[in-house]
């Protein structure tokens, strides 16, 4: 299995992961909307205003979305368009991967980080909260990673080093949590941290921490003119369907989640930048 994919044209494999990911993401999406909900994922996707079944031309990721025009074709109710961006944004992550890791052996469990790293954090704009169960398996994913990277280099002590900037990473999102009385950050951004530090390492948790902040101003200001001069409630997301201030809670795992993504495949490197600047 893994020669042929290897034999296979690169544009081939990459059409070929970004359709996988789209259908991905579809299944993100009912994925989220159903957890905790009681609601059994083998259930039939129906539109959440009027209960009308969808039908198979309905389904397609992202093309029947365009096609419907963002609304349900019996009620005409709008439906949210996070639904396109997370099928995309799980495609986009998938295509991604294949281009930035050449190791075909890492491809599945990469992917199956991308798409725990969509439902984080879409679940937690909608919700305000990271289930354990979620770190618990990213955690999982994580060392799994760093087990593998260390079979292939036998750089075994250099594991102490991921462990170091789990470490540290808890510790500073922790502190902030505990000196703000929860108000700047939940105690599940600390957790998240974790393991996202431990894959990154030592050399990468001050670029992630630094990304998330500035991604986080800037995400934010973006926002707060989305909420005045936008369409309000359209994405169904909860930090969207009310007025924000510059005082409001905002979900922080997607802005930790994207710093991460920036090293971790971008390889983007904050203390570069400031050595260059010097």
């Amino acid at each position: 299995m893994i020669e042929t994919i290897v034999l296979m044209p690169p544009y081939f494999v990459a059409t070929v992961v970004f359709i996988f990911g789209l259908i991905i993401g579809s299944f993100l999406n009912v994925y989220i909307y159903r957890f905790h909900t009681g609601k059994s994922l083998a259930g039939s996707s129906h539109c959440l205003s009027c209960r009308t079944p969808l039908r198979f031309y309905e389904l397609f990721p992202l093309f029947s979305y365009l096609g419907l025009l963002g609304r349900c074709r019996s009620c005409s109710a709008l439906i949210p368009s996070r639904y396109f961006w997370v099928e995309l944004t799980t495609g986009i992550l998938f295509l991604w991967v294949v281009q930035v890791f050449s190791d075909v052996y890492l491809w599945p469990l990469l992917l199956v980080l991308m798409a725990t790293l969509v439902v984080i954090s879409v679940y937690d704009l909608a919700h305000f909260i990271i289930p354990n169960a979620f770190v618990v398996f990213l955690s999982l994913l994580a060392l799994v990673y760093v087990g593998y990277g260390v079979y292939v280099s036998e750089d075994y002590l250099g594991v102490i080093w991921n462990v170091a900037a789990a470490l540290l990473a808890f510790l500073f999102f922790a502190g902030l949590w505990w000196y703000s009385d929860g108000k700047w950050l939940g105690f599940g951004d600390a957790k998240l941290a974790i393991p996202l530090a431990f894959m990154i390492g030592i050399s990468g948790v001050f670029s992630m921490i630094a990304l998330s902040f500035w991604i986080g101003a800037f995400i934010s200001v973006i926002i707060l003119l989305w909420q005045k001069y936008g369409n309000r409630g359209q994405l169904g997301f909860r930090s969207a369907n009310h007025t924000l201030t510059i005082k409001s809670e905002v979900p922080f795992a997607p802005f930790l989640i994207i710093g991460f993504l920036l090293v971790f495949m971008g390889g983007v490197d904050v203390l570069l930048w400031f050595s260059y600047a010097l």
